[in-house]
């Protein structure tokens, strides 16, 4: 059974795997690997300790997939941005639409006014998760992204939690 819970420190080698196996689809995410195990570290960890949202689909020891919302700085305080994947070999299961609806109660705990992705539109599954999920369309940066000589245009989509 695949639990929803908060990432903790010893999730970290199998988070970064997962990410990692995610990331060489390159199809996506921004990035094309997963960075070193220290710098994931070093980044996990600081957002732990600011009460960061950061949840993993735990399946016993295995990472199937995560969700992160991370605040704004400065005067975008009250938007969160996120950012979540699931391991191909548990997609169609509903992980996904799990992780995303128990980090989006969390936010509405911090009182986040506003949650914003960018989702690259040859990913229909997740343009219809999110878009099931309330999230609206702001814009759309045409061939924003080249990968193996193919372009992909990123649309940005927002959900308004108040």
């Amino acid at each position: 059974m695949v639990e929803i819970r908060s990432i903790t420190l010893e999730d970290l080698p199998a988070f970064r795997e997962t990410l990692d196996a995610v990331a060489r689809e390159r199809r996506y995410l921004h990035m094309l690997e997963a960075p070193p195990l220290e710098r994931l570290t070093n980044y996990v960890r600081t957002g732990l300790e600011k009460g960061h949202i950061h949840l993993v689909a735990a399946e016993g020891a295995k990472i199937a997939g995560w969700c992160d919302i991370t605040p704004g700085i400065n005067g975008e305080v009250h938007v969160g941005h996120l950012g979540m994947g699931v391991l191909n070999s548990f997609r169609g299961q509903g992980i996904g639409q799990r992780l995303m609806e128990a980090a989006l109660a969390r936010a509405r705990v911090l009182h986040l006014e506003k949650i914003e992705l960018q989702v690259f539109t040859a990913n229909q599954p997740a343009m219809a998760l999110y878009k099931k999920l309330g999230f609206v369309e702001e814009g759309l940066r045409k061939r924003a992204r080249l990968v193996d000589a193919v372009y992909d245009d990123i649309l940005l989509l927002a959900l308004f939690l108040d």
